[in-house]
């Protein structure tokens, strides 16, 4: 028998590519335009002509690097210990979730925020707690800590927050970590980490060592090119990574991604430079709305706050061109990628008539 309660949990939907009735500019996923490095490509087809062999279940290869790597750069002693990767951030919060949860525990986030939440937290068969965003689309960190019951194992912070771009600062992450209680476990979900440019917004692993309570995920999918091989990493103290390892798939890093991985660390700083191009394309989409819908984003994308028009905007869009994720009833995620593709989509806003979508 199939469990009743998968009745009531939705199906993750991806961005669209558009109907293939037309030619259209995808901005739905917030990926990147740039294929991995030549270096990175290299170590893929190396992996490929060894995949007759199981890879590495502990991909040791890749969290090695990793702790090497975040060590480094955070002046934190960290291990293998300290890292857990897996198929994209997305699977590690979900392993997250079960490490925490039993059926009926509690799972505090922010909404609307990844989309992905309140479905992976059903499938763990415990209880989403939703708190809503403040009035300027932020995590309202008081009222999470309110929310918190006897029942509660796991709280997601996502920030940047996905769809709204928007971010908390590292004094209200680290007010609101000193009102969590020790037993209850804080994820922070930093998938767009990279895309950064507020020095008031936190770097997570600045604040491991103040809070054993906490864990910070980051992915490969984002700045570094590799959405389509899905790999992701935790990190956080050594007991919670070894209970999310527990309840990871074998062997679900493959090898590919594994390989792929390591050479996007060791070739980390042209990677990252990236992102400098996507940040300066994101102001300039923003300068370019009207003002009532300007949302401040630290993100690759930039959000439309548009509530019950939302729909109508995406469809005016995608009729120019763009397809863009839309969220009816609260707004449209629009993907920030480079030069050319803002080109195209200012040309499909103007189409569009987005100034008819500001609040008069």
């Amino acid at each position: 028998m199939i469990r009743r309660a998968l009745e009531s949990i939705p199906t993750y939907v991806p961005g669209s590519a558009g109907d293939g009735s037309r030619p259209t500019l995808k901005l739905s996923s917030n990926e990147s335009v740039r294929g991995p490095l030549p270096s990175v490509a290299a170590a893929a087809a190396h992996a490929v002509a060894a995949a007759n062999r199981y890879p590495d279940m502990a991909a040791t290869g890749v969290r090695t690097a990793l702790a090497q790597w975040l060590s480094e750069t955070s002046s934190l002693p960290l291990s293998v210990g300290n890292i857990a990767v897996g198929a994209g951030s997305s699977a590690l919060i979900q392993q997250a979730i079960q490490a925490t949860c039993d059926d009926g525990d509690e799972v505090i986030y922010a909404w609307r925020s990844f989309e992905a939440y309140p479905i992976l937290t059903r499938v763990a068969g415990a209880t989403p707690v939703e708190i809503p965003l403040d009035r300027n689309y932020r995590h309202d960190l008081r009222a999470m800590a309110a929310a918190v019951t006897d029942r509660t194992r796991l709280i997601i912070v996502c920030n940047p927050n996905n769809p709204t771009g928007t971010t908390v600062t590292r004094t209200e992450l680290a007010d609101f970590l000193d009102m969590v209680p020790d037993d209850v476990q804080v994820l922070l979900d930093e998938a767009y980490f990279e895309y950064v440019r507020n020095s008031s917004s936190p770097d997570g692993l600045s604040l491991l060592a103040m809070h054993p309570n906490l864990a910070v995920a980051r992915t490969f999918s984002k700045a570094y090119g590799l959405a389509g091989v899905r790999l992701g990493y935790l990190v956080g103290r050594p007991e919670f990574i070894e209970a999310v390892n527990k309840v990871c798939i074998p062997f679900s890093v493959n090898a590919v991604a594994e390989a792929m991985g390591e050479a996007c660390i060791a070739a980390g700083a042209e990677l990252r430079a990236r992102t400098d191009e996507t940040v300066d394309q994101r102001g300039r989409l923003l300068d370019a709305l009207p003002e009532d819908l300007q949302v401040p984003s630290q993100a690759n994308f930039v959000w439309l706050p548009l509530g019950a028009r939302a729909s109508e905007f995406a469809d005016r869009l995608a009729e120019a061109g763009v397809v863009t994720r839309c969220f009816a009833g609260d707004g449209v995620r629009i993907t920030v990628t480079d030069a050319a593709e803002t080109e195209a989509l200012l040309t499909a806003l103007e189409r569009a008539r987005v100034a008819d979508f500001a609040q008069v």
